[in-house]
């Protein structure tokens, strides 16, 4: 795929990989809005990406919001044109520390649920149509080792991407055909925000840089043509 002139949508874009992925495709040419809840580091990022040259749109919003999730497809195609690249990266790990499955009470595991699965199904139900008409486009589902591996204390958000991955392969199943692909990509512990609440004790020099991660996703990006629609990909960053 030629990532020049591609209108891009990432969740979560305002820190952590989210924000990597955004400065990665700006930086290739893409026209790219961002999504995540608060406004001000979504902004910042914004910003910084357009100060460096590239195009970029801050849109607060919610994606575990119902509405909120309809409206976010729908400005984000205003703001840049119809959507060609649709990265779902937002993700919630629900009540921390983490607790045991049997402790996890239901609401928590519900609000985990609408972040991590619903949100991305509404919106690519949003959008997708679209590339269907269109004859082609691109949804990434970023994933997790949590998603094939059980691990104790993780059991909301890896329930959470072990549906994700699924869905990505459904969409991929009924969509065959059309030119809309369907990737999801689990990038691996890294260095964030969100890994250092899940594992405050991790060190953090054993983990991968968010720009390398988004870096090395750009490049699987930019050779979807050579995947098959529904794969599941573990990026690979050299030491």
């Amino acid at each position: 795929m030629d990532i020049r002139g591609q209108a891009a949508l990432v969740t979560g874009a305002s820190r952590g990989l989210g924000a990597a992925l955004a400065r990665v495709l700006a930086a290739a040419g893409a026209r790219v809005v961002l999504v995540a809840r608060e406004p001000a580091p979504l902004e910042e990022v914004a910003a910084q990406i357009r100060a460096a040259g590239g195009e970029a749109h801050a849109l607060p919003g919610d994606v575990s919001d119902k509405r909120a999730a309809y409206a976010i497809a729908g400005a984000a195609a205003a703001l840049v044109g119809p959507i060609d690249i649709l990265i779902h990266n937002a993700s919630n790990l629900g009540r921390l520390p983490m607790p045991l499955l049997g402790d996890t009470e239901c609401e928590d595991f519900e609000n985990v649920l609408a972040t991590n699965l619903l949100g991305p199904f509404r919106i690519t139900k949003a959008l997708v149509g679209a590339m269907v008409l269109r004859g082609g486009g691109l949804v990434v589902h970023v994933s997790s080792d949590a998603a094939v591996a059980a691990y104790p204390r993780w059991g909301a958000y890896g329930v959470s991407k072990a549906a994700l991955d699924h869905l990505a392969r459904i969409w991929a199943a009924e969509l065959s055909g059309t030119g809309v692909c369907f990737l999801t990509v689990d990038p691996g512990e890294m260095n964030t925000q969100m890994h250092r609440d899940a594992m405050p004790d991790a060190d953090p020099s054993a983990l991968r840089d968010p720009a390398r991660v988004a870096a090395r996703v750009l490049a699987l990006l930019r050779a979807c043509d050579l995947r098959e629609s529904g794969d599941r990909l573990e990026v690979e960053v050299a030491a």
